[in-house]
């Protein structure tokens, strides 16, 4: 036994089934793995704390939930704004620039080449650290744009 303590911090559901469940610490990257299911979904994001199940404590637990809101990632068929494609054409292929919004949220603008755009937002969509990004910010949804050789995803609240 490690007498392990109980671990607070914002969560990220990253598998969930009807008896066990796996969040993702988003500030330590630390991976949780539920005995139960508490009733959480994929892409569910929990303010809350933890604790070791015993006997073995390598299952957690959750002790409380303070908040818990559900992230939503979409591509748009909105193409990226003007801000974002002057951004990009100051950019190289392969470049990132992020910017923080007004408010709650970021930007990020990635300049691609052209005929891997398509590729580019896929990637984007599939990956689990968009989702750890935006419940990292606090924000409730992600839109990924794109159009010629700019790519944009847009954390908002």
């Amino acid at each position: 036994m490690t007498d392990e303590p109980e671990a607070t911090g914002t969560y990220l559901v990253t598998h969930a089934e009807d008896d066990s469940a796996v969040l993702n610490d988003v500030d330590s990257g630390r991976v949780h793995p539920l005995a139960e299911n508490p009733g959480v979904e994929e892409r569910d994001v929990l303010e809350a704390t933890l604790a070791p199940e015993p006997p073995m404590e390598v299952t957690w637990r959750v002790v409380e939930v303070e908040a818990r809101r559900s992230l939503s990632l979409e591509r748009s068929e909105e193409p990226p704004t003007a801000q974002e494609r002057a951004i990009a054409s100051e950019q190289s292929v392969g470049d990132l620039t992020r910017e923080e919004r007004a408010g709650v949220g970021e930007l990020h603008v990635l300049t691609v080449d052209p005929d891997d755009t398509s590729a580019a937002v896929d990637d984007v969509l599939a990956d689990e650290g968009t989702l750890v990004r935006a419940a990292r910010l606090g924000v409730d949804r992600v839109e990924v744009r794109a159009a010629d050789d700019v790519v944009s995803v847009r954390y908002l609240p």
